[in-house]
């Protein structure tokens, strides 16, 4: 099983996150790198849930984020892995609209469950093309 490994700090500002934006999803990006298969989170890029319709179930990270992270980042060692968010009152586990929604199979997925408004397990995946789903186990300590 490949890893993404994170530091205390990283997994605490993701609760945090989760939490705050309870009953609604939070969201963000991934920095770091990658190493055979193996990822190393190396900041948090915190993201306003620009979601549209304002659903409790569903994120979308504002692209003017990822645009000027992508431009910051170009020509150095880290790169955009994935993204995280929050499941409020469900499982940390990829729900078929994250399923749907997976254009980037080359991304991490890093999901925190909410339940009544306290932070709990965190789980990470990437979601191949078609929603196959491969988990990654998280590894605090970066």
């Amino acid at each position: 099983m490949a890893h993404i490994h994170l530091g205390p700090e990283h997994l605490a500002r993701l609760q945090s996150a989760a939490e705050e934006a309870y009953p609604r999803e939070c969201c963000g990006l991934l920095v770091g790198h990658s190493d055979g298969g193996d990822f190393t989170v190396t900041r948090v890029e915190p993201s306003a849930n620009v979601e549209p319709t304002g659903a409790p179930d569903r994120f979308e990270i504002d692209p003017t984020l990822r645009i000027r992270l992508q431009r910051s980042l170009r020509g150095g060692p880290d790169a955009i892995l994935g993204h995280y968010h929050s499941h409020p009152d469900h499982e940390p586990s990829p729900s078929a609209t994250d399923r749907a929604m997976a254009y980037e199979p080359e991304m991490v997925w890093l999901i925190t469950a909410v339940a009544a408004g306290v932070a709990g397990a965190s789980r990470a995946f990437i979601i191949g093309h078609g929603g196959a789903v491969a988990e990654l186990e998280v590894v605090q300590g970066a």
